[in-house]
C-alpha cells in the first residue's frame, strides 16, 4: 500500500481513505474504511472512461448485477456511485493473495487436496454468479484471492463494462472478452458465452494452481497461437496428479454441454480442512504483520494532522499515544495467532497484483525456476524478430487482393508446431499448423502441416513448406515452391478489428432496381471484434420467395450468413461467407465468395463497401 498523495481525495462517499493500493484498466483502487470501521477497497473509475455514457450505463447495470451475487466466494459491493463525477464501487477487503502471486512467486504448485478445495470453492463462488444472472468472463489465477476459509472471485461484471466500451461499445455476442491463456474455445471464436464457459477457465486455473502451468500454454508463443490451441487442441496434463485428472478433463471438455456446472461440482468435491498448506499459512500471517503496520501508520498519520505535504489532516481527534500503541501491537499479535491456529478468517489482508500499466514488474525478484501468468522467454530456437504474426498478398495487389496469406509465428524447438497459417483465396478459406524444421537469425523455414479450418468444409489441403526470410524489423520474404510474396507485420490479438468498421450496417435498395417491392428485400451486415479465426461479419438478407417460374410468391426467405476473419491489414479480409443453419431458412446452404473490407464517407455518410475477392463492384453497406 502506498500513501496517498496531494491530488487524491480524503474521502470517496461515506469511505475515508487510508492509501493507495494500485492502478489498472478501470482506474485507481484505494484502502478505505467506513464509518463503523470496516474497511474496503474502494475503485474510482479513470476520467476518460466516465465521460463516455455507454461506460456509465454499462457500469451502473453491472454494479447492480453484482449486488445480487453477494459475498459468497466473492468480494461483496458495499456501496457505489455510478452517478458521481467520478463512478465508484465499494468491495469488500479479500483477506488473501492471488493465486497467482501464490503459485508463481511465493509456492509453487498446491498439493491436490489443495486443488480440490479450491474447485469445490470456485464453483460453489459461480453458483452464485451464475444464479444472478451473470457471466464472469475472465477467471484466471491473478482474480482469484485465497483466504484462511476459502478462495474468493474478484474482477468480474465491471471488466465487461470496460471491455465492450473500449473494445467499440458493442455488445454482440461476437465481441471477445478475456485473458489469452485462460480463455474457453467459445471465446476463442467469439460465441455467446453461458455459464459453460466459466467451467471452462476454472478447469484451466485448477491446472495452473496444480502444475503452475497453464493447460494451452501462454502467450509468449503468440496469442493467436495460444488461442488456437485451445480451441482446436488438447490440454497439456503431463505434470497434472492423477487423483486430479477426471475433474480436470471435465472442465475442460471442449463442448459445453459436456461440462458439469457449477453446483454439480459442489456436490460431488470432497473438501481438505486447513485446506491451505502450512507455509502458505505462515506466509498469510506475515504478511497481516506487515499490512497492519501500514494501516495503523497511515491512520496515525491521518488523525494527527501528519498526512502528508499539503494535505488536511482529518479532523478526528486522535486517541492518546499509548491507547493507540496498544491497539496496534494487539491487532498484529491477534492476526499473527488466528494464521497459526488456522481457525478463522483475516481481517486486513490485500494482496495486489500490480497492473502492468504501472509501470510495476512481475519478473522483478522471480526466484528461478518459479512460474506465473508472466514468464520468461520460453526455450526455443525461433528469432525474437519473426515472433508474431505477418500478412501478405499472393495474387492481386494490396488495394484489391485476390489471395491472401497470415502466418503467426510462436516460440518453439525444431519439430513442435510454432507457426498457425490463414490462406484465403476467391472461394476458400484454410487454416491450419505448420511444423518447425530450422530457424537462425535471418530464416525460418516450416515443414509439414495440418489442416484445422476448411471454408467449404473439406476443401483445404496441407500447406507446402515455407520459408520466411526477414528482410528488416517489418518485412519478410515469404516463398513456397516457387511462389513468393512480401509480408509486414500484422496485428494479434483478442481485438484486431478496426474501431471504424465494428457496428451494423445496411443497404439501401434503389427503387429503380426494386421497384414497388423493395419494402421486401434487406440487406444487413454485423461486424463485430474478435480475433483472426472468429466469425466477426454476420449478414441477414431477406428477400422474397420464387415459384419454379421465377416469380415471387407472399413469402420471405431469411438468410443468415457468417464469415470468419482471416487478414488484419486495410483493406480486413474476411473468408467466405457461410450459412448459419439456425438462423436460416431452408435454401440458403451455399457458400459465399471471400471479401475484402474498407469504409469511407459518401455524401457526408459513412459507407462499408464489402469487395468479392473477384473482379467485380462492392456491396454498399451504411450504418444504421
Amino acid at each position: 500500500m502506498e500513501p496517498l498523495n496531494a491530488e487524491d481525495p480524503v474521502s470517496i462517499g461515506p469511505f475515508r481513505l487510508l492509501g493507495r493500493l494500485g492502478a489498472g484498466g478501470m482506474g485507481r483502487v484505494f484502502l478505505a474504511r467506513s464509518a463503523g470501521g470496516r474497511t474496503v477497497a474502494v475503485k474510482v473509475v479513470h476520467a476518460e472512461l466516465a465521460a463516455r455514457d455507454e461506460f456509465r450505463r454499462r457500469f451502473a447495470r453491472e454494479v447492480a448485477a453484482l449486488e445480487q451475487v453477494g459475498g459468497t466466494g466473492t468480494a461483496p459491493v458495499l456501496g457505489s456511485d455510478t452517478a458521481a463525477e467520478s463512478p465508484w464501487v465499494a468491495v469488500g477487503y479479500v483477506p488473501g493473495p492471488s493465486l497467482r502471486a501464490v503459485v508463481g512467486d511465493e509456492f509453487g504448485p498446491l498439493p491436490a487436496a489443495t486443488v480440490r478445495t479450491l474447485a469445490s470453492g470456485l464453483a460453489r463462488a459461480l453458483t452464485h454468479v451464475h444464479a444472478a444472472g451473470l457471466v464472469h468472463r475472465d477467471l484466471k489465477p491473478s482474480n482469484v484471492l485465497l483466504t484462511v476459509d476459502g478462495p474468493r472471485i474478484i474482477d468480474f461484471g465491471i471488466a465487461r463494462a470496460v471491455e465492450t466500451v473500449t473494445d467499440g461499445g458493442l455488445t454482440s455476442t461476437g465481441a471477445v472478452v478475456g485473458s489469452p491463456g485462460f480463455m474457453s474455445p467459445e471465446q476463442v471464436r467469439g460465441e455467446k458465452l453461458t455459464a459453460a464457459s466459466d467451467i471452462f477457465c476454472l478447469g484451466s486455473v485448477l491446472v495452473y494452481a496444480a502444475t503452475g502451468q497453464a493447460p494451452f500454454g501462454t502467450a509468449d508463443s503468440g496469442v493467436h497461437a495460444t488461442m488456437f490451441r485451445i480451441a482446436h487442441d488438447e490440454p497439456d496434463l503431463g505434470d497434472l496428479p492423477a487423483e486430479l485428472a477426471g475433474l480436470v478433463r471435465a472442465c475442460l471438455a471442449k463442448d459445453p454441454a459436456a461440462r458439469p456446472t457449477a453446483t454439480e461440482l459442489v456436490e460431488t468435491i470432497t473438501v481438505a480442512d486447513p485446506w491451505l498448506p502450512a507455509e502458505v499459512l505462515a506466509r498469510l500471517g506475515r504478511h497481516a504483520a506487515r499490512v497492519l503496520e501500514a494501516e495503523a501508520t497511515t491512520s496515525a498519520g491521518a488523525t494527527d494532522g501528519t498526512a502528508g505535504p499539503g494535505r488536511p489532516g482529518d479532523p478526528t481527534p486522535p486517541p492518546a499515544p499509548t491507547a493507540r500503541k496498544r491497539r496496534h501491537r494487539g491487532l498484529i499479535a491477534a492476526a499473527t495467532a488466528l494464521v497459526v491456529a488456522a481457525a478463522a478468517t483475516l481481517t486486513y489482508v490485500f494482496w495486489l497484483d500490480q497492473d502492468p500499466g504501472t509501470g510495476g514488474d512481475k519478473q522483478k525478484n522471480r526466484a528461478a525456476g518459479q512460474t506465473g501468468e508472466v514468464s520468461a522467454r520460453p526455450s526455443g530456437i525461433v528469432a525474437a524478430a519473426f515472433l508474431g504474426a505477418w500478412e501478405g498478398v499472393q495474387s492481386g495487389s494490396a488495394d484489391h487482393p485476390r489471395e491472401t496469406a497470415r502466418i503467426e509465428i510462436g516460440q518453439g524447438a525444431a519439430g513442435s508446431k510454432v507457426a498457425v497459417y490463414v490462406q484465403v483465396s476467391e472461394e476458400r478459406l484454410c487454416m491450419g499448423r505448420s511444423r518447425l524444421v530450422s530457424a537462425d537469425e535471418d530464416k525460418v523455414v516450416l515443414g509439414e502441416s495440418d489442416v484445422t479450418t476448411s471454408v467449404p468444409a473439406q476443401r483445404c489441403t496441407p500447406a507446402a513448406h515455407q520459408t520466411l526470410t526477414l528482410r528488416s524489423p517489418d518485412v519478410l520474404e515469404w516463398s513456397s515452391g516457387a511462389a513468393k510474396a512480401t509480408f509486414r507485420k500484422a496485428r494479434t490479438g483478442t481485438s484486431v478489428v478496426p474501431e471504424p468498421l465494428l457496428g451494423r450496417w445496411k443497404m439501401e435498395n434503389d427503387p429503380l432496381i426494386y421497384g414497388r417491392n423493395r419494402d421486401r428485400y434487406s440487406d444487413e451486415v454485423t461486424i463485430t471484434q474478435g480475433p483472426v479465426g472468429a466469425a466477426v461479419l454476420r449478414r441477414v438478407h431477406v428477400y422474397p420467395r420464387t415459384d419454379d417460374e421465377g416469380n415471387e410468391t407472399s413469402e420471405s426467405l431469411v438468410c443468415t450468413f457468417t464469415a470468419i476473419l482471416a487478414g488484419t491489414g486495410t483493406p480486413l479480409v474476411v473468408g467466405p461467407s457461410t450459412a448459419v443453419p439456425d438462423a436460416s431458412d431452408r435454401g440458403c446452404e451455399r457458400a459465399d465468395i471471400s471479401g475484402y473490407l474498407a469504409v469511407d464517407r459518401f455524401k457526408g455518410r459513412e459507407r462499408l463497401l464489402v469487395f468479392p475477392m473477384m473482379d467485380g463492384e462492392p456491396g454498399e453497406y451504411y450504418r444504421v
